[in-house]
């Protein structure tokens, strides 16, 4: 007899929504950021290194096509027939002129096995344009997920991590996404340098008043070549790091407090371990998934369960 979670997961909702299995493929289509180039900033996040999450296969140098072919190839070792989401995940994906983005998500929608998109970027970084177009693409009949990298709803962390946004850019953005048929994401990140546990239970909060669909959270990571790294090494006591166990009741606090109408896409990620500095839990995502539900089951608590819309 099959189990009903105790949150929204994205699994079941892709599940409910195509009727077969459809997986992401990720293409770099080598962009850049705002806080990279200067027009707001230079040296980008003090976490970020793209590397950490983007396949062996997802190189600029080549093709969009090529790489969701090559995606399709590895995956296609895994799975038997299943169709894919191209997925634009390095950098800031639409932080470019509107002709270049038309011509890059059309060539990735025109591979017959591609029924959508899933375009990360900035809240900051996305214009009325460009959310024309996309919601076109919804209206010819594909599925077009917008993810926004929230990272923090505090303003002051978004400026000790140099990320060049704030708050309101998000609510801004979300504001004018809203109501076009496309499926809003965000990122969060749990555990940045100056955020108690207090403040990390308010982002649950925070983006409930939100328009968004689906939600990604992962706890802090100090990765090689970033700026963090650099701080971890001569200011370790700017940050403070949780056990596992603590992590997870995190998140299943963060769950009941959560909108009980927002997807949960991931709990947990952890970087390549020739890149990762620390803290090395040393599990897969299903894992920490499996402990999350398990530690649910046994508080006995569900999504939404302590949301309060006022």
């Amino acid at each position: 007899m099959k189990v009903k979670k105790r949150y929204r997961d994205f699994t079941s909702f892709i599940r409910d929504r195509f009727g077969i299995r459809v997986q992401k493929v990720s293409i770099n289509a080598g962009f850049t950021c705002p806080n990279k180039d200067g027009t707001k900033g230079r040296g980008g996040c003090t976490y970020c290194n793209n590397t950490t999450f983007n396949p062996e296969y997802c190189k600029p140098i080549k093709s969009i096509i090529t790489q969701i072919n090559e995606g399709i190839l590895f995956f296609s070792k895994k799975y038997n027939s299943q169709k894919y989401l191209a997925y634009f995940q390095a950098y800031t994906n639409t932080y470019a002129p509107l002709k270049k983005l038309k011509k890059m998500y059309r060539e990735a929608l025109a591979h017959p096995d591609v029924v959508g998109l899933v375009i990360a970027t900035r809240p900051d970084c996305i214009n009325d344009n460009v959310l024309d177009f996309l919601q076109n693409l919804v209206e010819e009949g594909y599925f077009i997920k917008l993810e926004f990298g929230l990272e923090s709803t505090n303003n002051q962390t978004l400026k000790d991590i140099n990320r060049c946004q704030t708050h309101e850019d998000a609510i801004d953005a979300f504001s004018r996404a809203a109501n076009r048929g496309l499926h809003l994401g965000g990122h969060l990140i749990l555990g940045l340098p100056g955020e108690n546990r207090d403040d990390m239970l308010q982002h649950a909060r925070n983006i409930s008043k939100l328009p968004i669909d689906t939600l990604k959270i992962h706890h802090l990571q100090i990765v090689k070549h970033t700026k963090m790294a650099y701080q971890f090494k001569h200011t370790p006591d700017m940050f403070c790091f949780m056990s596992l166990d603590n992590y997870i009741d995190l998140v299943v606090d963060f769950i009941a407090l959560l909108h009980p109408n927002i997807i949960i896409e991931r709990f947990f990620s952890e970087s390549p371990p020739n890149k990762l500095i620390y803290p090395k839990y040393g599990l897969k995502n299903f894992e920490v998934k499996a402990l999350v539900e398990k530690r649910l089951e046994y508080r006995n608590i569900s999504q939404g369960e302590l949301f309060n819309s006022q």
